[in-house]
């Protein structure tokens, strides 16, 4: 099935989007305070309500406070920006590829900001957050570009089915060389194991911090290519019609996907299949206009990671699972459906 002017990506089916805008807003941030403030109440131990509000209003340095304020907070903080980031991240590559099964990680961008950023820490020994996040970004654009050039070579030019293949032929690729990396720096191994399958552990102000100006360059450059993206939806041709740009379109989504995923691999390693699942959710709650959709992305991908990284802390207490693999639990489903559909066009 290929989007066309009969089915724009403004549009639903019906025509209509499931839930009004306001009703969805004033939904989501309700639903993201409420699992924001579970996220700081709940892990090995359990911090009241009236604990959490006051280690937020009077902090007096107890170790209820410290829990509350210097560990769960950041972790909250983070995973909400970081789910944010994938969730935008996947509406716009579902968006420029019009392929549902579009998303950083399959399509080797996450995997390249992972190679880089261990690369980065087995080979030169940087650590650091300020540091390691230019260089998983440098890892994403790197990776992405290759994929492009892959896909784009050939007869055929650039299709959404040879971006996915092209995307799937070099994560796997990018992915075993992270490993080998890891093998022949055994004392690395421990501590990157956690980061590769998706960790908010040690969430820290700092790390975030690093990463904010290229989120927030992210977010804006999405926010900007709404109306061009939208445009885009009805087919190229039809977008060249009304004066778009296509290629330089296309070229700017790529950099906010860059800059949104490289950034979030940065502050919690490749967590998979969020930029797949969110933005399908959102679709069947606003419809496929594109400035609703991306707004709920953000805030379904915010609920979603720190809802997983909760069950991450108490599925197993006192350790914790990566909450990439709750995450991973949510997406591969959706990706089995798509499969199932037989659905190539977003």
């Amino acid at each position: 099935m290929t989007a066309g002017p009969s089915t724009p990506l403004g549009a639903t089916q019906a025509g209509e989007p499931v839930l009004p805008d306001l009703v969805v807003v004033v939904l989501g941030a309700a639903t993201l305070a409420v699992v924001a403030g579970a996220g700081l109440m709940l892990g090995a131990t359990t911090v009241p309500a009236t604990g959490v509000m006051s280690a937020l209003t009077a902090f007096d340095g107890s170790a209820q406070d410290v829990t509350v304020v210097d560990v769960r907070l950041p972790r909250v903080v983070v995973a909400a920006v970081v789910g944010a980031s994938l969730g935008v991240a996947g509406a716009l590559m579902q968006a420029i590829t019009r392929n549902p099964l579009a998303e950083p990680s399959l399509l080797g961008v996450s995997w390249g900001a992972a190679l880089a950023a261990v690369g980065a820490q087995v080979v030169a020994g940087i650590g650091t957050a300020a540091a390691l996040v230019p260089v998983a970004i440098g890892g994403a654009a790197v990776a992405g570009l290759v994929i492009v050039v892959l896909a784009a070579s050939g007869r055929a030019g650039l299709t959404p089915e040879r971006l996915i293949v092209a995307g799937a032929a070099v994560s796997g690729l990018l992915a075993a060389l992270v490993q080998g990396l890891l093998v022949l720096d055994s004392e690395s191994l421990e501590v990157a194991r956690r980061w590769l399958a998706g960790s908010l552990t040690g969430a820290s102000w700092d790390a975030l911090v690093a990463a904010a100006p290229y989120l927030l360059a992210g977010t804006a450059l999405s926010a900007c290519l709404v109306r061009p993206l939208s445009a885009l939806a009805l087919g190229d041709d039809v977008a060249r019609g009304l004066g778009v740009r296509t290629g330089l379109v296309k070229g700017a989504a790529a950099l906010a996907v860059v800059a949104l995923a490289g950034g979030s691999v940065a502050l919690a390693g490749p967590i998979l299949l969020v930029g797949l699942a969110v933005p399908h959710a959102a679709r069947a709650l606003v419809g496929r206009d594109l400035a609703p959709l991306l707004v709920a992305c953000a805030v379904l991908g915010a609920v979603l990671l720190i809802v997983s990284d909760i069950v991450a802390r108490i599925a197993v207490a006192p350790e914790e699972l990566p909450v990439g693999v709750m995450t991973a639990l949510v997406g591969a489903p959706v990706l089995l459906h798509l499969a199932r559909r037989g659905v190539t066009s977003a």
